[in-house]
Parts: structure tokens; sequence; C-alpha cells
């Protein structure tokens, strides 16, 4: 089917229309949401399965099921709706910015590798405003299906990013490499090899339940063939986690050592754990939607470009 098809048969309201229809479940439910007659509803929906060519809800006693083409359709709706109202937005400030751009990052890499992109983005000859998300990796990924940020730089194993993810593209930036860190006075920071099944055996200050960091501290004791152990504080925060470690309220880990000269003041000193094995690295990547070229993503990739091209002369 051509696209100016579709062009000629749909309106934005119509997807609208789909979301909501998927929200309530039922057309009645959202016949009362869109303020209008059941049968108006039902006769709308029916036009744009025909417009698509094919059924976008299953019909049952319990209500209305998006289909595998419906879901395809919702994705699409979803991040069609989004750009338009960040193409309003856009236009309202063109006179004064080239566009706006909403970028998703975890907390410590927005703290530690983001401000020189940000500078760059927001001092161009054509600059833009920046819209920051600092998020869980999970969060962030579903924030860039549903369209509600443009990109994310982010944490992400090495194998998931070279066996590629459907509908996303990476572009690697470079990897980072985890470390277990004490108290100074800890006993363990004297040693010079710690294995994980004594680590076990300690209080620990772990990133939040399903975050990327927990796993990878799950994954480290699963190898071991060990149970995780329980922490003592969860934090979602790496610098604050820095903090309670510094406190001695447990051993914990951090993505990157540098973020202990930021976190803790001198005298709060924090030392690594050398541990064997050690805990993998994992890649920092940008990655963004695969479909038509972004401007946004472009200038966004080009400064990112700059800077770690610059950063790895020095």
């Amino acid at each position: 089917m051509e696209p100016d098809h579709l062009v000629a048969k749909l309106r934005f309201r119509h997807l609208r229309m789909l979301q909501v229809v998927q929200a309530t479940g039922s057309l009645r439910a959202a016949s009362q949401a869109l303020n209008l007659t059941q049968p108006a509803l039902s006769k709308a929906l029916t036009e744009i399965e025909s417009a698509f060519g094919f059924v976008l809800f299953l019909r049952t006693a319990r209500g209305l099921t998006p289909t595998a083409q419906g879901e395809a359709v919702l994705r699409g709706a979803t991040l069609l709706l989004e750009e338009l109202g960040h193409l309003r937005a856009d236009a309202l400030t063109a006179d004064r910015f080239a566009a706006k751009i909403r970028i998703g990052a975890p907390p410590f890499v927005a703290q530690m590798y983001l401000g020189g992109v940000v500078k760059k983005l927001v001092n161009h000859a054509t600059p833009m405003r920046v819209q920051l998300m600092e998020e869980r990796v999970p969060a962030l990924i579903r924030a860039l299906q549903q369209g509600e940020i443009d990109a994310m730089i982010s944490t992400f194993p090495l194998q998931r990013l070279e066996s590629g993810a459907g509908a996303f593209q990476y572009i690697k930036l470079f990897e980072t490499q985890f470390a277990v860190i004490a108290c100074a006075k800890h006993p363990l920071v004297r040693a010079r090899h710690v294995d994980w099944a004594r680590l076990a055996r300690e209080r620990w200050v772990m990133p939040a339940e399903g975050s990327m960091g927990r796993k990878l501290i799950e994954d480290c004791f699963t190898h071991a063939g060990l149970p995780a152990p329980l922490p003592v504080v969860e934090s979602t925060s790496p610098t604050t986690s820095v903090q309670f470690v510094a406190a001695d309220l447990g051993i914990g880990i951090v993505p990157d050592i540098a973020l202990i000269r930021r976190s803790v003041p001198p005298g709060d000193s924090v030392k690594q754990i050398r541990v064997q094995p050690e805990p993998p690295s994992s890649v920092v990547a940008l990655i963004f939607r695969e479909g038509a070229s972004n401007p946004r993503v472009a200038q966004l990739r080009d400064a990112l470009a700059e800077i770690f091209r610059a950063a790895s002369v020095n």
C-alpha cells in the first residue's frame, strides 16, 4: 500500500483514537473518553483498519486486544504523536534555537561525560536546547521506543551491542570498567586478591533491583556459583552509593573509578578491592531509533565524536 493512500485517509486524531482504544480496552470506555458515540467510534476504527488494509484489534467478549500488526501501528502512532509535539515546541523557539534535543542517560554517564557534549550543543553556531532525562537503562529504553527521547547515551552489554536489538542503532563511544570498592579502613582493600565467595559474606551497597548495575553484580556471583547477597542499602545513584561506601555502610561497585574522586571529599577515602575475576567491562554507546535520519541526533553524534576524539588524543 502506497504511503500517499494512508496520508489521504488518516489524520492525527485517528492515531489518538487508536491509543485510547488500546488504553481502555473497549469501544464503550474509549468512546466515553473521546466524547464520541460508540457507533461513531466503531465506524472510525473500521475506516482506520480499512486504510491500513488489516485488522488492528481483535474483538472478544472481554474487549479489544491489539493484533501483532496493531501493536506495530500503535508503536508508530505513539512516535508520530510525540514528534508532532516536539515539532510544535521547535517551531515556537525557532527564532532562538535550531531545535530541542531530548537525551537520556544514566546518572553516572550524565555527571561524568556529558558536560562537554552539552556545552558544544548549546554553544553551537546554530544552538540547540537540551533536555536531559537521567534514568536507569530500562526506563531509558522504553522512553526511546515511545519517542519521549531522541537518543540515549548509556552503558550497554557488549554482547547485546554486537548482536543488535531490532529497532535501534548503536555507535560505540568507549568501554568502562566496573570496580568493587570499600571504605579505606576496610580490611579487604589491603588484600592482594579477593574472590567472590569472600565478597558474598560482606554487607553490600547495590544499585536498585532490576537495574543493569544490579544485574552485573548478580551475574558475577552467579558465575562464581554463589547466590547474590541481599544488599543493606540500595541506591539508584552511583555517586550516592560511593558516599554510602565511604561511610562504611558496606562495599559497593562503581562503573568508573573516577566517580570516587567526584563523589567524596578527600578525607573520606574509598579504595578499590582487588577482586578476581574482575567485573566485566561495559560499553557506553550512543543509541537511537532506526529509520529516517534525525538532524538532532546527527548534531549530537558530531558533538560526541569531537569530544571523545579530543579525549583520546589527550
